[in-house]
């Protein structure tokens, strides 16, 4: 059996390959998704604040992740419970691992494209330079960063209708983006704010991010201790969910 036979036949490929398909082919998901962390870095990272390029590249990739995510999962999931296609996959013999790890896969797909697109402008206008191995700690954080934001996403999915769960997400998203210092630097917070961001996963991860590419020193095994007891709370929050869900 050749290897194009064995992907065609195993659950996880097809599911990444759906996802994949299914986001892509979701031009109200697709194209704000990609487009705004691109834009939104292109005009304050590289127009309104210039000295700032190479930092900013790092947070507003955190961002584009944090949104890729979330809405991926929340919505996506929230959609196809109410349209009962999480009803025929507990019924079907492919394993729940095999579509959670194919949205995860697409997730991280595009959140890889998000973060080469606002990469790519960083090093042409800003002039960011970087050597091959913080390219690469660059990407490796971010794309792990991923796992935890899509638990949080899959966690509201499967509580909220299709209808609530984009107000709701938006709710979460935006101010968590915003505190934790991924539009602006922190610093540049009202002074009340400032020490919240310190409480808020996306500023542990753009913080991981920034420590391992050289741009900004910190306490980097905080950030991961952080970022690891987050995921394990999103994860407990997907178990009662789940259950909940078993039992409705």
């Amino acid at each position: 059996m050749n290897i194009a036979s064995r992907l065609n036949k195993n659950p996880y490929w097809q599911m990444s390959l759906t996802s994949w398909l299914s986001l892509q082919r979701m031009p109200a998901y697709s194209l704000p998704t990609l487009l705004f962390p691109i834009m939104f870095y292109a005009f304050f990272g590289l127009v309104m604040a210039r000295g700032y390029a190479q930092p900013m590249m790092i947070t507003f990739s955190c961002f584009g992740v944090l949104g890729t995510a979330m809405f991926a999962f929340g919505i996506g999931a929230a959609t196809e419970r109410a349209q009962g296609w999480w009803l025929l996959l507990r019924a079907a013999p492919m394993p729940l691992s095999a579509m959670l790890t194919g949205k995860l896969v697409a997730v991280m797909a595009f959140s890889l494209l998000i973060i080469l697109g606002i990469a790519w402008l960083a090093a042409l206008f800003g002039d960011v330079r970087l050597t091959t191995v913080q390219w690469l700690a660059l990407f490796v954080v971010l794309l792990a960063g991923a796992i935890p934001f899509s638990l949080l996403g899959l966690a509201l999915g499967l509580w909220l209708s299709p209808n609530a769960a984009p107000g709701v997400i938006n709710l979460i998203y935006l101010p968590l983006a915003f505190l934790s210092g991924l539009w602006i630097p922190v610093s540049q917070l009202p002074g009340p704010l400032q020490g919240l961001a310190e409480w808020l996963p996306p500023y542990h991860l753009a913080g991981l991010a920034l420590h391992f590419t050289g741009t900004q020193s910190g306490p980097w095994v905080l950030h991961i201790g952080v970022l690891l007891l987050f995921t394990a709370l999103c994860a407990g929050l997907v178990a009662l969910s789940w259950r909940r869900f078993q039992g409705s």
